[in-house]
């Protein structure tokens, strides 16, 4: 539920880069964060990374935004256990042929 009164800063706006510019196809290279998680930024605050929570291993699709100086994960995002991550990965030329027909 919406927070009334709440406004995001730019730093945890949707759109990632402010330029207005699309986010890179390409991955950026895989960086090791902090907290030795495994990081790909795909876009200014928009990272994909794997990392074990729970003692399970999930693959996090998170924005970030930047307070006080330090990137920390936002509400925006999804956590995949292996297995959904297995499934979506199976299904990846499936979603690209989509994505092709409807841009």
């Amino acid at each position: 539920m919406w927070k009334k009164g709440k406004k995001r800063n730019d730093e945890e706006s949707a759109g990632g880069d402010s330029d207005g510019a699309p986010p890179s196809k390409k991955l950026a290279k895989a960086e090791s964060d902090d907290d030795g998680i495994v990081v790909c930024e795909i876009s200014k605050n928009r990272r994909v990374s794997v990392r074990s929570w729970q003692g399970k291993v999930v693959v996090d699709i998170r924005e970030f935004y930047i307070k006080d100086g330090k990137q920390l994960p936002g509400r925006k995002g999804i956590s995949l256990p292996l297995d959904q991550w297995k499934v979506l990965r199976d299904h990846i030329e499936e979603i690209d042929e989509a994505v092709k027909e409807n841009s």
